[in-house]
């Protein structure tokens, strides 16, 4: 299956280098261009693409604001963020306005590869400095250097983090199943679909169905934000 690619950013030298780097890839096809976020919403529109690379800091419109038009607008591109700021207000800013991924411009070329693969798949995950950040920045009680509280979960309003029944009120009312709770657990501690198989001995396909369903109940766009929510309701175990 081919992965059909835009790119957008303000740079026509950017777009070309990135261009020759996902056209050298037999399975992933550069569709279209776009050198602003007001462009890039014209573009998605008439190509459909799979997968949106998207600078942050672009004139008329910025990439944290055609991310959120894209994701308002119902367009089924994952979008990548792709910046040379490794800022934490860019991280968390594009991942609430609906990017699926975020990787800086100094990345290798496999790097960008692997990230447009694994978009155009649907398996948006966050990896494991990123999602540290995400939990850092959703529990600001932890230790410096932790992982967040010690069930995992935030912190709430009053400064207490959400214990298990919290997190179980939280599961019950999103209609998520024991079974799906459970692979959402193993999603935010950073699984592949294959590794959460392998560690409950079911079949990768079976675990498919089960993270679709999440998604579903979660209203979740990708794999990215339901892990976010993960997070946010103490269920990231």
């Amino acid at each position: 299956m081919t992965t059909r690619v835009l790119l957008v950013d303000d740079q026509p030298l950017i777009r070309f280098g990135f261009a020759a780097i996902l056209q050298s890839q037999d399975d992933i096809e550069v569709v279209g261009e776009a050198g602003d976020g007001a462009e890039c919403l014209e573009r998605a529109a008439a190509l459909d693409p799979d997968v949106i690379c998207m600078d942050v800091q672009m004139p008329h419109m910025d990439g944290i604001e055609a991310t959120r038009a894209l994701a308002e607008a119902g367009t089924r591109a994952a979008v990548l963020i792709l910046t040379t700021f490794d800022r934490d207000d860019f991280l968390f800013e594009t991942l609430e306005a609906g990017a699926s991924g975020f990787l800086l411009k100094s990345a290798e070329a496999e790097h960008l590869i692997d990230a447009v693969r694994v978009l155009g798949r649907g398996d948006a995950l966050l990896d494991p400095q990123v999602t540290r950040r995400v939990l850092r920045r959703m529990a600001p009680a932890a230790p410096e250097g932790a992982d967040g509280p010690a069930d995992g979960g935030q912190t709430r309003d009053d400064g207490a983090a959400p214990g298990e029944a919290e997190a179980s009120d939280a599961v019950g009312k999103a209609g998520l199943t024991g079974r799906e709770a459970e692979i959402l657990t193993l999603m935010a501690r950073g699984l592949s679909n294959g590794e959460i198989a392998g560690q409950l001995f079911v079949g990768e396909s079976t675990v498919k169905t089960h993270v679709s369903n999440v998604l579903m109940k979660l209203g979740a766009r990708d794999r990215v934000h339901a892990v976010i929510w993960a997070f946010e309701h103490g269920v990231a175990g």
